[in-house]
């Protein structure tokens, strides 16, 4: 049973700081790409973040870029998402989600990827 479980999300203040991650069950990640995505009550679901198959490339949003930062442990099936300096936007379910790739790049368009997580809250707020 392949499967994605996340973990580490909570309630934060303002500034403050919390690390998401990914564990991954049934296969190893060593194929695939990786994506984080959110999505706010009353929003639609954006792409966060994602790391290619090596961890050697990388993208970011424009609105966590220089505050997020993605990494992955293959040895470890674990694929983490630091989040620092954050703000009550965001707020979100934060998924993450997985697609088998040939090439070593990742994009964070959600249609891509075909196995997802169950989510974790991430309530920033004073």
């Amino acid at each position: 049973h392949l499967q994605l479980v996340e973990s580490g999300g909570g309630l934060v203040q303002p500034g403050g700081s919390l690390r998401l991650s990914c564990v991954a069950s049934g296969f190893t990640l060593d194929y695939y790409a990786i994506g984080w995505f959110r999505q706010a009550p009353g929003k639609e679901r954006e792409g966060v973040s994602c790391i290619s198959r090596s961890g050697g490339r990388s993208n970011y949003a424009d609105s966590v870029l220089g505050r997020f930062t993605i990494s992955r442990n293959n040895a470890k099936n674990t694929v983490y998402l630091q989040m620092n300096s954050l703000k009550p936007e965001d707020t979100a379910v934060y998924y993450c989600a997985a697609v088998q790739t040939v090439l070593d790049m990742c994009d964070m368009a959600g249609r891509r990827y075909d196995l997802w997580g169950q989510g974790t809250q991430v309530t920033v707020s004073s």
